[in-house]
Protein backbone atom coordinates (compact mmCIF):
# COMPACT_ATOMS: atom_id res chain seq x y z
CA UNK A 1 0.00 0.00 0.00
CA UNK A 2 1.33 3.52 -1.09
CA UNK A 3 2.63 5.75 1.86
CA UNK A 4 1.03 8.72 2.10
CA UNK A 5 1.78 12.30 3.45
CA UNK A 6 -0.70 15.30 4.31
CA UNK A 7 1.43 18.04 5.10
CA UNK A 8 0.75 21.35 6.68
CA UNK A 9 -2.82 21.24 6.97
CA UNK A 10 -5.49 22.56 9.90
CA UNK A 11 -5.73 18.78 11.97
CA UNK A 12 -8.77 18.62 13.73
CA UNK A 13 -9.58 15.73 15.98
CA UNK A 14 -12.59 16.03 18.56
CA UNK A 15 -11.74 13.05 20.56
CA UNK A 16 -8.34 14.16 21.66
CA UNK A 17 -8.91 17.82 21.63
CA UNK A 18 -6.61 18.12 19.07
CA UNK A 19 -6.91 21.34 16.79
CA UNK A 20 -3.56 22.38 15.31
CA UNK A 21 -1.30 22.89 12.33
CA UNK A 22 0.82 19.66 11.42
CA UNK A 23 1.48 16.74 9.07
CA UNK A 24 -0.26 13.07 9.06
CA UNK A 25 1.54 10.48 7.99
CA UNK A 26 0.39 7.04 6.90
CA UNK A 27 1.92 3.62 6.30
CA UNK A 28 0.23 0.40 6.01
CA UNK A 29 -3.01 1.63 6.62
CA UNK A 30 -2.48 3.00 9.78
CA UNK A 31 -1.72 6.97 10.97
CA UNK A 32 2.14 6.69 11.00
CA UNK A 33 2.72 9.66 12.92
CA UNK A 34 1.13 13.34 13.49
CA UNK A 35 3.30 16.54 14.24
CA UNK A 36 4.53 19.44 12.51
CA UNK A 37 7.28 19.30 9.82
CA UNK A 38 7.42 15.78 10.02
CA UNK A 39 11.33 14.52 8.14
CA UNK A 40 9.45 11.67 6.20
CA UNK A 41 9.10 10.80 2.56
CA UNK A 42 6.57 9.25 1.13
CA UNK A 43 5.19 7.69 -2.05
CA UNK A 44 2.27 10.62 -2.46
CA UNK A 45 2.38 13.95 -0.73
CA UNK A 46 -0.51 16.30 -0.15
CA UNK A 47 -0.33 19.90 0.65
CA UNK A 48 -3.27 20.24 2.94
CA UNK A 49 -2.43 23.74 3.50
CA UNK A 50 -5.42 26.36 4.51
CA UNK A 51 -7.03 22.79 4.52
CA UNK A 52 -8.85 20.81 7.71
CA UNK A 53 -7.70 17.06 7.94
CA UNK A 54 -9.99 15.42 10.11
CA UNK A 55 -10.96 11.79 11.02
CA UNK A 56 -12.93 9.67 8.46
CA UNK A 57 -16.57 11.27 8.67
CA UNK A 58 -19.50 8.62 9.74
CA UNK A 59 -22.81 8.63 8.68
CA UNK A 60 -24.91 6.58 11.14
CA UNK A 61 -28.41 6.75 8.75
CA UNK A 62 -27.98 6.08 5.46
CA UNK A 63 -30.00 3.96 2.89
CA UNK A 64 -28.15 1.82 0.49
CA UNK A 65 -31.56 0.00 -1.30
CA UNK A 66 -29.57 -3.04 -1.30
CA UNK A 67 -30.84 -5.88 -1.24
CA UNK A 68 -33.67 -4.91 -3.36
CA UNK A 69 -34.01 -1.86 -4.28
CA UNK A 70 -30.95 -1.79 -6.60
CA UNK A 71 -31.96 0.18 -9.75
CA UNK A 72 -32.06 3.63 -6.64
CA UNK A 73 -28.84 3.02 -5.14
CA UNK A 74 -26.06 -0.66 -4.37
CA UNK A 75 -24.01 -0.49 -1.65
CA UNK A 76 -21.33 -0.16 -4.21
CA UNK A 77 -22.86 3.02 -5.76
CA UNK A 78 -24.36 4.21 -2.11
CA UNK A 79 -19.97 3.79 -1.07
CA UNK A 80 -18.81 5.87 -4.04
CA UNK A 81 -21.40 8.55 -2.88
CA UNK A 82 -19.87 8.56 0.99
CA UNK A 83 -16.83 8.98 -0.11
CA UNK A 84 -17.54 11.66 -2.61
CA UNK A 85 -18.78 13.28 -0.01
CA UNK A 86 -16.17 12.52 2.84
CA UNK A 87 -17.82 9.71 4.57
CA UNK A 88 -15.62 7.11 5.36
CA UNK A 89 -17.96 4.99 7.19
CA UNK A 90 -21.56 4.66 6.56
CA UNK A 91 -23.73 2.26 8.62
CA UNK A 92 -26.94 1.15 6.60
CA UNK A 93 -30.51 1.10 7.64
CA UNK A 94 -32.46 -2.35 7.29
CA UNK A 95 -35.56 -1.22 5.38
CA UNK A 96 -34.27 -3.61 2.36
CA UNK A 97 -35.93 -6.16 1.01
CA UNK A 98 -35.27 -8.83 2.15
CA UNK A 99 -35.16 -6.86 5.96
CA UNK A 100 -31.68 -7.27 7.53
CA UNK A 101 -33.64 -8.93 10.55
CA UNK A 102 -31.44 -12.33 10.51
CA UNK A 103 -27.42 -12.95 11.55
CA UNK A 104 -27.49 -14.14 7.64
CA UNK A 105 -28.27 -11.03 6.19
CA UNK A 106 -26.02 -9.18 8.31
CA UNK A 107 -23.03 -10.90 7.25
CA UNK A 108 -24.04 -10.78 3.70
CA UNK A 109 -23.97 -7.07 4.13
CA UNK A 110 -20.36 -7.63 5.74
CA UNK A 111 -19.52 -9.59 2.85
CA UNK A 112 -21.12 -7.82 -0.07
CA UNK A 113 -18.97 -4.55 1.13
CA UNK A 114 -15.68 -6.04 1.29
CA UNK A 115 -16.16 -6.98 -2.19
CA UNK A 116 -17.56 -3.65 -3.63
CA UNK A 117 -17.85 -0.62 -1.59
CA UNK A 118 -15.28 2.04 -1.27
CA UNK A 119 -15.59 3.11 2.17
CA UNK A 120 -16.32 0.68 5.62
CA UNK A 121 -19.93 -0.16 5.45
CA UNK A 122 -21.63 -1.47 8.78
CA UNK A 123 -24.80 -2.52 8.92
CA UNK A 124 -28.21 -1.19 11.28
CA UNK A 125 -30.22 -4.66 12.29
CA UNK A 126 -33.86 -4.41 12.07
CA UNK A 127 -35.25 -4.06 15.99
CA UNK A 128 -38.54 -6.34 15.18
CA UNK A 129 -38.83 -8.98 12.32
CA UNK A 130 -39.63 -8.16 9.28
CA UNK A 131 -39.95 -4.51 10.87
CA UNK A 132 -43.54 -5.24 11.63
CA UNK A 133 -43.49 -4.29 15.37
CA UNK A 134 -44.90 -7.86 16.03
CA UNK A 135 -41.87 -10.50 17.05
CA UNK A 136 -38.37 -9.43 18.52
CA UNK A 137 -35.74 -9.71 15.86
CA UNK A 138 -32.44 -11.94 17.29
CA UNK A 139 -31.21 -8.88 19.05
CA UNK A 140 -28.10 -10.91 20.52
CA UNK A 141 -27.31 -13.29 17.65
CA UNK A 142 -27.53 -9.79 15.28
CA UNK A 143 -24.71 -8.03 17.37
CA UNK A 144 -22.76 -11.14 17.34
CA UNK A 145 -23.02 -11.09 13.79
CA UNK A 146 -21.82 -7.60 13.61
CA UNK A 147 -24.64 -5.12 13.65
CA UNK A 148 -23.68 -1.83 15.34
CA UNK A 149 -27.45 -0.41 16.13
CA UNK A 150 -31.43 -1.42 16.09
CA UNK A 151 -34.09 0.11 14.01
CA UNK A 152 -37.28 -0.26 12.18
CA UNK A 153 -36.53 2.88 10.30
CA UNK A 154 -38.77 3.56 8.00
CA UNK A 155 -41.73 2.58 10.27
CA UNK A 156 -42.12 3.38 14.71
CA UNK A 157 -41.84 0.96 16.83
CA UNK A 158 -45.42 1.94 17.82
CA UNK A 159 -46.90 -0.56 20.60
CA UNK A 160 -45.74 1.06 24.01
CA UNK A 161 -45.20 -2.59 25.19
CA UNK A 162 -43.17 -4.02 22.19
CA UNK A 163 -41.31 -0.71 22.82
CA UNK A 164 -40.40 -2.20 26.25
CA UNK A 165 -39.55 -5.25 25.01
CA UNK A 166 -36.87 -3.81 22.49
CA UNK A 167 -35.58 -2.10 25.06
CA UNK A 168 -34.90 -5.02 27.69
CA UNK A 169 -33.62 -7.43 24.82
CA UNK A 170 -31.05 -4.90 23.33
CA UNK A 171 -29.75 -3.80 26.48
CA UNK A 172 -27.62 -6.78 26.77
CA UNK A 173 -25.65 -5.93 23.88
CA UNK A 174 -25.00 -2.12 24.69
CA UNK A 175 -26.05 -0.89 21.88
CA UNK A 176 -28.86 1.57 20.62
CA UNK A 177 -31.94 1.05 19.71
CA UNK A 178 -32.65 4.11 17.10
CA UNK A 179 -36.45 4.99 16.49
CA UNK A 180 -38.11 6.25 13.89
CA UNK A 181 -40.48 8.65 15.54
CA UNK A 182 -43.88 8.42 14.15
CA UNK A 183 -47.31 7.81 15.95
CA UNK A 184 -49.39 6.21 13.38
CA UNK A 185 -52.68 7.19 14.12
CA UNK A 186 -52.12 10.93 13.99
CA UNK A 187 -49.53 10.71 10.66
CA UNK A 188 -52.14 7.87 8.56
CA UNK A 189 -51.69 9.16 4.91
CA UNK A 190 -50.19 12.37 5.94
CA UNK A 191 -47.57 13.97 3.06
CA UNK A 192 -46.22 17.08 4.19
CA UNK A 193 -46.44 19.22 7.75
CA UNK A 194 -49.65 19.74 8.89
CA UNK A 195 -50.10 23.91 8.22
CA UNK A 196 -50.98 26.37 5.85
CA UNK A 197 -48.91 24.63 2.84
CA UNK A 198 -50.71 21.34 3.83
CA UNK A 199 -54.21 23.38 3.79
CA UNK A 200 -53.54 25.36 0.61
CA UNK A 201 -52.50 22.09 -1.22
CA UNK A 202 -55.40 19.87 0.16
CA UNK A 203 -52.83 17.22 1.12
CA UNK A 204 -52.92 15.32 4.65
CA UNK A 205 -50.90 17.55 7.26
CA UNK A 206 -48.25 15.47 9.92
CA UNK A 207 -48.80 16.99 12.98
CA UNK A 208 -45.75 17.91 15.22
CA UNK A 209 -47.17 15.64 17.88
CA UNK A 210 -46.69 12.70 15.49
CA UNK A 211 -42.98 12.80 16.44
CA UNK A 212 -43.10 14.94 19.80
CA UNK A 213 -45.58 11.99 21.47
CA UNK A 214 -43.11 8.82 20.49
CA UNK A 215 -39.96 10.65 22.13
CA UNK A 216 -42.06 11.64 25.70
CA UNK A 217 -43.74 7.80 25.75
CA UNK A 218 -40.24 6.14 24.62
CA UNK A 219 -38.41 8.16 27.20
CA UNK A 220 -40.52 7.14 29.72
CA UNK A 221 -39.79 3.24 28.91
CA UNK A 222 -35.91 4.14 28.56
CA UNK A 223 -36.70 5.83 32.24
CA UNK A 224 -37.12 2.16 33.64
CA UNK A 225 -35.74 0.51 31.26
CA UNK A 226 -32.32 2.49 30.82
CA UNK A 227 -31.00 1.20 27.21
CA UNK A 228 -29.27 3.26 25.10
CA UNK A 229 -32.07 5.44 22.95
CA UNK A 230 -31.39 7.35 19.90
CA UNK A 231 -33.97 9.94 18.07
CA UNK A 232 -33.44 9.71 14.38
CA UNK A 233 -34.26 12.86 11.84
CA UNK A 234 -35.51 15.02 14.98
CA UNK A 235 -37.67 17.74 13.56
CA UNK A 236 -39.54 19.82 15.69
CA UNK A 237 -38.98 22.62 17.96
CA UNK A 238 -40.62 20.72 20.92
CA UNK A 239 -38.26 17.36 20.36
CA UNK A 240 -35.70 19.47 21.26
CA UNK A 241 -36.75 20.51 24.86
CA UNK A 242 -38.13 16.85 24.92
CA UNK A 243 -34.97 15.56 24.51
CA UNK A 244 -32.78 18.21 26.76
CA UNK A 245 -34.82 17.40 30.03
CA UNK A 246 -33.94 13.85 29.09
CA UNK A 247 -30.70 14.70 29.25
CA UNK A 248 -30.76 16.60 31.83
CA UNK A 249 -31.98 13.60 33.98
CA UNK A 250 -29.13 11.89 32.83
CA UNK A 251 -30.91 9.41 30.78
CA UNK A 252 -28.71 7.43 28.18
CA UNK A 253 -30.41 9.20 25.04
CA UNK A 254 -29.31 10.77 21.85
CA UNK A 255 -30.56 12.64 18.82
CA UNK A 256 -29.95 13.37 15.39
CA UNK A 257 -30.51 15.91 12.66
CA UNK A 258 -30.31 16.11 8.89
CA UNK A 259 -29.32 18.98 6.69
CA UNK A 260 -32.48 19.34 5.61
CA UNK A 261 -34.08 19.80 8.68
CA UNK A 262 -31.28 22.01 9.47
CA UNK A 263 -32.47 24.06 6.31
CA UNK A 264 -35.60 23.78 4.49
CA UNK A 265 -38.76 24.63 5.39
CA UNK A 266 -42.24 23.01 4.31
CA UNK A 267 -43.13 26.06 1.39
CA UNK A 268 -40.70 23.75 -0.07
CA UNK A 269 -43.16 21.19 -1.04
CA UNK A 270 -45.14 24.23 -3.02
CA UNK A 271 -42.73 26.84 -4.28
CA UNK A 272 -40.91 24.04 -5.97
CA UNK A 273 -37.92 25.60 -5.00
CA UNK A 274 -35.64 25.19 -2.01
CA UNK A 275 -36.80 27.88 -0.17
CA UNK A 276 -33.71 29.18 2.70
CA UNK A 277 -35.89 30.41 5.39
CA UNK A 278 -35.22 34.33 5.83
CA UNK A 279 -34.04 36.09 9.09
CA UNK A 280 -38.16 37.35 9.80
CA UNK A 281 -38.82 34.09 8.95
CA UNK A 282 -41.66 34.44 6.69
CA UNK A 283 -41.98 34.17 2.70
CA UNK A 284 -43.77 35.40 -0.09
CA UNK A 285 -46.83 34.00 -1.44
CA UNK A 286 -45.43 31.49 -3.56
CA UNK A 287 -45.61 31.87 -7.45
CA UNK A 288 -47.65 29.49 -8.52
CA UNK A 289 -47.43 30.63 -12.27
CA UNK A 290 -43.08 30.17 -12.13
CA UNK A 291 -42.65 27.49 -9.50
CA UNK A 292 -44.87 24.21 -9.48
CA UNK A 293 -46.12 23.15 -6.79
CA UNK A 294 -46.34 19.57 -5.02
CA UNK A 295 -42.09 19.19 -5.39
CA UNK A 296 -41.77 15.18 -4.58
CA UNK A 297 -37.56 16.20 -4.18
CA UNK A 298 -38.83 17.93 -1.08
CA UNK A 299 -41.31 15.27 0.14
CA UNK A 300 -39.48 13.39 3.10
CA UNK A 301 -40.07 11.73 6.19
CA UNK A 302 -40.42 13.28 9.05
CA UNK A 303 -42.15 16.34 6.75
CA UNK A 304 -39.88 19.71 6.31
CA UNK A 305 -41.41 21.81 9.25
CA UNK A 306 -41.77 25.21 9.83
CA UNK A 307 -38.98 28.52 10.36
CA UNK A 308 -39.64 28.02 13.93
CA UNK A 309 -38.41 24.46 14.16
CA UNK A 310 -35.55 25.10 11.73
CA UNK A 311 -34.53 27.31 14.18
CA UNK A 312 -35.09 25.03 17.20
CA UNK A 313 -33.25 22.33 15.88
CA UNK A 314 -30.31 24.33 14.84
CA UNK A 315 -30.26 25.63 18.75
CA UNK A 316 -30.28 22.18 19.46
CA UNK A 317 -27.36 21.41 17.49
CA UNK A 318 -25.66 24.45 19.05
CA UNK A 319 -26.36 23.72 22.75
CA UNK A 320 -25.79 19.97 22.51
CA UNK A 321 -29.19 18.88 22.68
CA UNK A 322 -28.33 17.20 19.49
CA UNK A 323 -24.92 15.44 18.98
CA UNK A 324 -25.06 13.76 15.90
CA UNK A 325 -25.46 14.87 12.29
CA UNK A 326 -26.96 12.18 9.87
CA UNK A 327 -28.01 13.04 6.43
CA UNK A 328 -30.50 10.04 5.73
CA UNK A 329 -29.50 9.67 2.43
CA UNK A 330 -32.59 7.90 0.72
CA UNK A 331 -32.26 7.77 -3.24
CA UNK A 332 -35.05 6.95 -5.47
CA UNK A 333 -34.94 6.85 -9.17
CA UNK A 334 -36.24 9.91 -11.24
CA UNK A 335 -39.41 7.83 -12.00
CA UNK A 336 -40.53 6.91 -8.47
CA UNK A 337 -39.88 11.01 -7.91
CA UNK A 338 -42.23 11.47 -10.37
CA UNK A 339 -45.27 9.97 -9.58
CA UNK A 340 -48.68 12.05 -8.43
CA UNK A 341 -47.01 13.21 -4.89
CA UNK A 342 -49.36 11.33 -2.66
CA UNK A 343 -47.92 8.18 -4.43
CA UNK A 344 -44.19 9.49 -4.89
CA UNK A 345 -41.92 7.84 -2.02
CA UNK A 346 -40.22 9.97 0.96
CA UNK A 347 -36.67 10.61 0.93
CA UNK A 348 -33.46 12.65 -0.68
CA UNK A 349 -29.90 11.87 -1.03
CA UNK A 350 -27.62 13.52 1.26
CA UNK A 351 -24.14 11.86 1.20
CA UNK A 352 -22.27 14.06 -1.41
CA UNK A 353 -23.78 17.31 -0.23
CA UNK A 354 -23.81 16.96 3.38
CA UNK A 355 -20.17 18.53 4.59
CA UNK A 356 -21.59 22.12 2.62
CA UNK A 357 -25.27 21.97 3.82
CA UNK A 358 -24.03 21.41 7.30
CA UNK A 359 -21.92 24.69 7.28
CA UNK A 360 -24.27 26.13 5.94
CA UNK A 361 -26.43 25.87 8.27
CA UNK A 362 -24.46 26.17 11.11
CA UNK A 363 -20.79 27.25 10.71
CA UNK A 364 -21.39 29.95 8.36
CA UNK A 365 -23.96 31.54 10.33
CA UNK A 366 -21.94 31.41 13.44
CA UNK A 367 -23.96 28.53 15.42
CA UNK A 368 -20.86 26.54 15.51
CA UNK A 369 -17.33 26.23 14.82
CA UNK A 370 -15.58 23.17 11.98
CA UNK A 371 -13.90 21.91 15.19
CA UNK A 372 -17.51 21.42 16.76
CA UNK A 373 -19.18 20.38 13.30
CA UNK A 374 -16.77 17.40 12.66
CA UNK A 375 -17.29 16.11 16.15
CA UNK A 376 -20.99 16.06 15.17
CA UNK A 377 -19.78 14.13 12.07
CA UNK A 378 -17.22 11.73 13.41
CA UNK A 379 -16.51 11.06 17.15
CA UNK A 380 -20.14 10.90 18.66
CA UNK A 381 -21.57 8.54 15.73
CA UNK A 382 -18.75 6.59 16.46
CA UNK A 383 -19.68 6.57 19.89
CA UNK A 384 -23.40 5.87 19.05
CA UNK A 385 -22.75 2.89 17.05
CA UNK A 386 -19.74 1.59 19.04
CA UNK A 387 -17.28 2.31 16.68
CA UNK A 388 -14.79 4.12 18.49
CA UNK A 389 -13.83 1.14 20.25
CA UNK A 390 -11.72 -0.17 16.62
CA UNK A 391 -10.57 3.40 16.34
CA UNK A 392 -12.62 4.81 14.16
CA UNK A 393 -13.65 8.59 14.44
CA UNK A 394 -11.07 9.93 15.78
CA UNK A 395 -6.97 10.06 14.62
CA UNK A 396 -4.27 8.65 16.57
CA UNK A 397 -0.93 7.12 16.21
CA UNK A 398 -1.41 3.74 15.48
CA UNK A 399 -4.88 3.87 14.48
CA UNK A 400 -7.11 3.38 11.52
CA UNK A 401 -5.80 5.64 8.43
CA UNK A 402 -9.22 6.70 8.33
CA UNK A 403 -9.34 10.61 6.89
CA UNK A 404 -11.10 13.05 5.31
CA UNK A 405 -9.56 16.72 3.87
CA UNK A 406 -11.79 20.03 3.70
CA UNK A 407 -12.00 23.03 2.04
CA UNK A 408 -13.86 24.96 4.08
CA UNK A 409 -13.40 27.77 1.47
CA UNK A 410 -14.40 26.05 -1.82
CA UNK A 411 -17.25 27.21 -3.68
CA UNK A 412 -18.73 25.07 -5.89
CA UNK A 413 -22.04 24.43 -7.26
CA UNK A 414 -24.45 21.58 -6.48
CA UNK A 415 -25.02 20.00 -9.70
CA UNK A 416 -26.48 16.22 -10.44
CA UNK A 417 -24.12 15.02 -13.24
CA UNK A 418 -21.27 15.20 -11.20
CA UNK A 419 -22.75 12.92 -8.16
CA UNK A 420 -20.82 9.67 -7.60
CA UNK A 421 -24.54 7.95 -6.43
CA UNK A 422 -27.12 6.24 -8.75
CA UNK A 423 -29.75 8.54 -8.27
CA UNK A 424 -30.28 12.48 -7.80
CA UNK A 425 -33.49 13.42 -5.89
CA UNK A 426 -32.76 16.64 -4.38
CA UNK A 427 -33.99 20.11 -3.83
CA UNK A 428 -30.24 21.28 -3.15
CA UNK A 429 -29.69 21.26 -7.04
CA UNK A 430 -28.40 24.65 -8.31
CA UNK A 431 -26.94 26.10 -4.97
CA UNK A 432 -23.92 27.91 -4.57
CA UNK A 433 -22.10 26.53 -1.87
CA UNK A 434 -18.86 27.10 0.87
CA UNK A 435 -16.70 24.32 2.12
CA UNK A 436 -16.73 20.51 0.74
CA UNK A 437 -14.81 17.13 1.25
CA UNK A 438 -11.36 17.42 -1.32
CA UNK A 439 -10.24 14.07 -0.62
CA UNK A 440 -11.31 10.98 1.51
CA UNK A 441 -8.64 8.26 2.62
CA UNK A 442 -10.09 4.71 3.94
CA UNK A 443 -7.90 2.41 5.63
CA UNK A 444 -4.56 4.08 4.14
CA UNK A 445 -6.29 4.27 0.46
CA UNK A 446 -6.99 7.32 -1.59
CA UNK A 447 -10.34 6.90 -2.51
CA UNK A 448 -11.48 9.95 -3.62
CA UNK A 449 -9.99 13.30 -4.47
CA UNK A 450 -11.05 16.34 -6.79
Amino acid sequence: MPTLLLTGGRVIDPASGTDRTADVAVENGRIAAIAPDLPRSADRTIDCTDRIVCPGLIDPHVHLREPGHTQAETIETGSLAAVAGGFATVCCMPNTRPTLDTPELVEWVRIKAEANAACRVFPIAAATTGRSGEQLAPHALLAQGGAVGFSDDGDVIASAGMMARVLRSVRPTGLAVMQHCQEPTLTDGAQVHAGDVSMRLGLTGWPRAGEEMIIDRDLHLVRAIECRYHVQHLSCAVSVDIVRRALEEGLPVSAEASPHHLLLIDESVERGIAVRPPADGRTPPPDRAMNPAYWTNAKVNPPLREPDDVEAVRRGVAEGVITVLATDHAPHTGDDKARPFEAAPFGMIGLETAVALYAEALVHTGLIDWAKLIELMTINPARLCGLDACGLGQLAEGGPADITIIDPDAAWTITPDTFAGRSRNTPFIGWDMRGRAVATIVGGALRYEI
